[in-house]
Parts: structure tokens; C-alpha cells; sequence
């Protein structure tokens, strides 16, 4: 069948036929603050529906299994569909069948779809409403008084394009297949993330480094130290440059020009900015840089995102000679975060050059920097070509999916799929 011949069909057609298949989330005072508990039944909110990945099960909160029997009209499960209606619009994820939680509890942000699997696949629903196309058409049906947002009736009463259910599979295997990939990648990165870390306070926090059996603590300006270390500033072993200020009339979002790396892009190794006003190459940041945001949260990471410019408020540090790239990034996050907690501005924190120049850093003598080289560097450059490929694949999949959620790329002689995991 062709996509032209693809029938229109409203969402309340696609919901499982049982009670509260398609729901929105409990109303005002039925889930506030102090209903929530360190460990139970997960509350999905905005941030468990990243751009990037299906769903996240980072960053829950948790209700009592008692709140979440009074709240059964708003559990979701493994497989349900959930949009946001209230804020970020736009926003979807699909709850993977492996969750390690049996049930959910939706904010009163977000609504949640469990969807007649006779009739459509969750996974081609989701990559569905994944579309621009179809993002935006939500957009343009929002209530824009006060908060942006739509209600369940607009959800029940969305239209969309429907194909065989042969042909939804086929799709959802496609794009599926990148975003397993990327999962992967992203739990690899983790697990780098994690050793590097322990093998750097095992070294350098607790001073367990080849050969300290034989070395003397001696007392510094930071306590008992192993003797041979040295006190430096963060300017005596990193180069630092500061963002220009690039004029943001010239922004252009996903433009072609060169990519500007603003505080929001640090941890998304991508600049969603881009502008045609040029300025001094030593602006320009490549792979491996580490960049440190300077306002609000303090946003630091290894950029991998290839070469782009550097905004205002944001600095960019690089080894000098003899330092190790992997060291200099660990031994300056603690730091790094010690001021994101105990800087207090206005209406935000601010970090300021000043106090970058007052950092007091433990620097081990040369023998002891180029072993841990040996070991944390090959954990950086690994983490970093798995960004970059996570960065390639995202880009290939966000070209194919509206090609392939319109039609326009004809999947009918690819051979069905026996199931699709979510």
C-alpha cells in the first residue's frame, strides 16, 4: 500500500481497549512534593523524555506502591507511549519493555498512551511523534495562555497517517536498530566515565599510585600530600580561553554555517547554533577540549562535537606540555563543582575568571602524570569515538525518520520483522 492510500486515523482509534489506555496525569493536589519517597514507584517527568534517547531513567522521583494504587488511572507500563502536555511540547518517550519497574506513575505534566497492538506498533507510534512534522503540528494546536500546552482531547482527536501494521514494524525495526546502537554506545561511555574516575581518586585521592609505598606524606597548603607533589594554580599546567561574543541577531538555529558551543551544548557534544560572523581562530575548539559553562550550572565536559566556535561564558581549557589531557579534566571537576555549590548569586551563579585563577590544584611530579597517561588516556580517546559515533548514527537516523514516517522511503519489500524490543 502507498503512502498516499495510508488512511488518516485519530489517536483515541489506536488506544488498547481497557480502562484509562489513554490518560493524562493526576490533577493539582493528588501528586505534590511531599508525596514523594527515596525508592518505590518511579514519577515519569520532562526529563525522563530526552531529545536523544527513547526514555531516561535518570534523575526519578518516587511514590509509596499505597500513592500509586490511589493514582491507578495515571500508572503507565512497560511499552505505553508518554507525551509531555505542559511546558516543553514536543516532548516523547516510550517506556522500554526491559524496565526494571513493573509500573509508573505519570506527572501531571504528561499524558500516556497504551496502544491496541492490533491495530498499531508503540515503537512506529513513538518514532511518529518523533517527527518534526508532526511535532510541530502539536505545537501549532497548543493553548498559548499562560504555560504553552495541550489537553488530552487534542491528543484523542490527533490525526495521523496510518500504515500496515507490517509496514509500521518494518519502519520501527529501522530506526530502532540506531537508537540500540546508541544505547549501547552511551552505557559503554558510562562505564569508561566510571573507571577513569575510580582509577583517578584511587591515584590521586587517596595517593594509591605506583610507587607510593615508598613515598613520604608531607604536610601543604592542602593537608598531608605525597612529597614530591606540588601546589599549582589551574593557569600553571591549562591553557584558558574565553567564548567571544558572538552577536546572537546572527544565530541561526541548525544553520550551515560554523556551530557555536554555548552553555547548553557542553554535555550534548552538539552546537544546535550556528552563525556566519567570523572571529579569531583561537575561538575555534576541537575535539577533546575541555569546556567548563560559567553561568547557572556549571556544565563541564570533553567536547566531542568537531570544530566549532566558542561562545561567551564559556572557557576552554587545554594541557600544557607534559600534562595529561584525562588528568587535567578529573583533577579540575572537584573544584569545578565545589564553586557550582558554594557560589550564590543574584538570580544565578556566576564563575568567574578570578576564581578559575585562585584554583589550587595537587600536580605529581612527571613520572607519575605520564603513567596515569598510559592508563586514562586510552579510556578518553575511547569515550570520545564513541560520542562521535553516537553524534553520526543520531544524524543518520534523524535523516531517514521523516522519510520514513511519510512514506516517502517505500520499506514494503523489506522483510517483516518477528518483533520489535522496545
Amino acid at each position: 500500500m502507498a503512502s498516499n492510500d495510508w488512511l488518516e486515523v485519530p489517536i483515541t482509534e489506536l488506544q488498547a481497549p481497557k480502562k484509562w489506555a489513554l490518560n493524562g496525569g493526576p490533577f493539582g493536589s493528588k501528586l505534590v512534593s511531599r508525596d514523594y519517597v527515596d525508592h518505590g514507584v518511579p514519577v515519569i517527568r520532562g526529563c525522563n523524555l530526552p531529545g536523544d534517547r527513547r526514555f531516561s531513567f535518570d534523575d526519578f522521583v518516587f511514590v509509596t506502591d499505597a500513592k500509586a494504587d490511589e493514582l491507578l488511572a495515571n500508572n503507565a507500563h512497560p511499552g505505553d507511549v508518554v507525551f509531555t502536555q505542559r511546558g516543553t511540547l514536543g516532548q516523547v518517550g516510550i517506556i522500554p519493555k526491559s524496565s526494571p519497574y513493573a509500573r509508573l506513575v505519570i506527572s501531571q505534566s504528561q499524558m500516556k498512551l497504551s496502544v491496541d497492538e492490533s491495530r498499531v506498533d508503540a515503537q512506529w507510534l513513538f518514532y511518529c511523534f518523533r517527527n518534526p512534522t508532526t511535532q510541530q503540528e502539536m505545537i501549532n494546536r497548543a493553548s498559548s495562555s499562560g504555560v504553552p500546552h495541550i489537553n488530552l482531547g487534542v491528543l484523542r482527536e490527533f490525526r495521523i497517517p496510518l500504515p500496515p501494521l507490517a509496514t509500521q514494524r518494518r519502519i520501527a525495526a529501522i530506526l530502532s536498530a540506531y537508537d540500540d546502537l546508541i544505547e549501547n554506545n552511551t552505557r559503554r561511555i558510562a562505564i569508561l566515565e566510571e573507571m577513569a574516575r575510580r582509577i583517578y581518586e584511587e591515584w590521586f585521592v587517596r595517593f594509591r599510585f605506583p610507587g607510593h609505598e615508598h613515598t613520604r606524606m608531607v604536610e601543604s597548603e592542602l593537608g598531608l600530600v605525597p612529597e614530591g607533589w606540588a601546589v599549582r594554580g589551574l593557569y600553571d599546567v591549562a591553557d584558558q580561553t574565553y567564548g567571544f561574543p558572538f552577536k546572537s541577531n546572527l544565530f541561526v538555529d541548525d544553520g550551515d554555517g560554523l556551530g557555536v558551543v554555548r552553555i547548553r551544548d557542553i554535555r550534548r557534544d552538539r552546537a544546535s547554533t550556528t552563525t556566519s560572523e567570523a572571529a579569531d581562530r583561537k575561538y575555534l575548539i576541537a575535539d577533546g577540549d575541555i569546556l567548563v559553562g560559567m553561568d547557572g550550572d556549571f556544565h563541564m565536559g570533553r567536547w566531542a562535537g568537531g570544530m566549532a566556535w566558542l561562545n561567551q561564558r564559556v572557557v576552554r581549557f587545554r594541557p600544557m606540555d607534559g600534562i595529561p589531557r584525562s588528568w587535567l579534566f578529573w583533577v579540575t571537576e572537584g573544584p569545578i563543582k565545589h564553586l557550582e555549590a558554594t557560589i550564590v548569586g543574584t538570580t544565578v551563579a556566576h564563575l568567574s575568571a578570578r576564581d578559575l585563577k585562585e584554583m589550587r590544584l595537587l600536580v605529581p611530579p612527571h613520572r607519575v602524570l605520564n603513567s596515569a597517561a598510559l592508563v586514562l588516556d586510552p579510556l578518553f580517546d575511547l569515550e570520545l569515538l564513541l560520542k562521535k559515533k553516537n553524534h553520526n548514527l543520531r544524524t543518520t537516523r534523524d535523516l531517514l525518520l521523516p522519510k520514513l514516517i511519510s512514506g516517502e522511503l517505500d520499506v514494503s519489500d523489506l522483510p517483516e520483522p518477528q518483533a520489535v524490543a522496545a
